[in-house]
Parts: C-alpha cells; sequence; structure tokens
C-alpha cells in the first residue's frame, strides 16, 4: 500500500526543519508517542536504529526505525531552494513501512511538507488491516502532520489537545 500526504506550514523550512529535527519536540505533536529511544547512533542522523511506542487506543505499537536518508546532512545554514529529505523505515510485528519525507520552501514564510508513505504486511492479521483498512494509515498520517502543523504554528501540545 502507497499513498501520498502534503500540508502547508506557515514558518519558514528551517524553522520548520528545527522543530521536526529536535527529539524533545516528538511528544508534543506525535499523538500517542509512549516512547522514541536510539538503540544505537545520534537521534536523526543516517543509520540510527531507534525504538519506537505508540499508544492507538487500547493497543501499544512497537517498531525499530531506521534512518535511511537525510539530506542534507547539515541542517543548519540550508542553501536557498534545497529539498530536504528525511527518510526511514520502520519495522514491526507484522510490518514494514517507509516513510520519505520532502521539506521545500513554498514562500518565503511558508513550508510545504510532502509526506510519502509505502507499507507491507505480513501476517493475516495486518494483512486484514491493510486490506480493510487502507484509508486509516493515510489519515493517520495526515492527523500526525496537523498535529505538527499546530504545534509549530501556535504551540499546541497534543497531550494537552483534546480529540
Amino acid at each position: 500500500m502507497k499513498y501520498t500526504v502534503s500540508i502547508e506550514i506557515a514558518l519558514p523550512r528551517e524553522k520548520v526543519v528545527q522543530l521536526l529535527a529536535d527529539p524533545a519536540h516528538l511528544p508534543m505533536w506525535l499523538r500517542g508517542l509512549v516512547l522514541h529511544e536510539p538503540l544505537s547512533g545520534v537521534h536523526g542522523q543516517v543509520g540510527t536504529k531507534s525504538r519506537v511506542v505508540l499508544q492507538m487506543g487500547q493497543q501499544k505499537v512497537e517498531a525499530i526505525e531506521t534512518i535511511t536518508r537525510l539530506e542534507p546532512a547539515d541542517l543548519r545554514d540550508l542553501p536557498e531552494g534545497d529539498v530536504v529529505r528525511f527518510e526511514r523505515e520502520i519495522v514491526g510485528d507484522g510490518m514494514w513501512s517507509a516513510g520519505r519525507e520532502r521539506l521545500t520552501e513554498a514562500g518565503p514564510s511558508t513550508t510545504l511538507w510532502v509526506s510519502e508513505n509505502e507499507y507491507r504486511f505480513s501476517g493475516l492479521m495486518m494483512r486484514l488491516v491493510g486490506l480493510l483498512m487502507p484509508g486509516a494509515f493515510r489519515k493517520q498520517s495526515l492527523r500526525h502532520m496537523q498535529d505538527f502543523k499546530a504545534f509549530a504554528e501556535q504551540g499546541t501540545d497534543v497531550r494537552k489537545a483534546k480529540g
């Protein structure tokens, strides 16, 4: 299963990149995050493996995230017009996914975030979930992006927000 979602954020690309790259901000916008801890490497750097635990309703989902691409490698002083690319693979029980994030300047104070996502399922239960509820994955990805936008633009913390 593959899909792409996007959102515009009313902040310069450099500020958006700084907020996304800071692990201290993750719990503020990544709804349901219980844990995100590097097992090897440095947070956000290529090759880093992290244990990720999300609470989704009554279910806890645990997976290993591996950063597979970060361009440019140094996120400070980004050249104007460059596309920032961040890619990761996530492997969990019965599931493999890849996320390919692109951040571009949509204007002097606006950033376009495009997220390409791919999922592969193994095991009967996860295959059924993927087959019967493909829209749920897209909806969740878009919700994470909307939560980040609210955090970045208005300081909204999902841990304190209703819904």
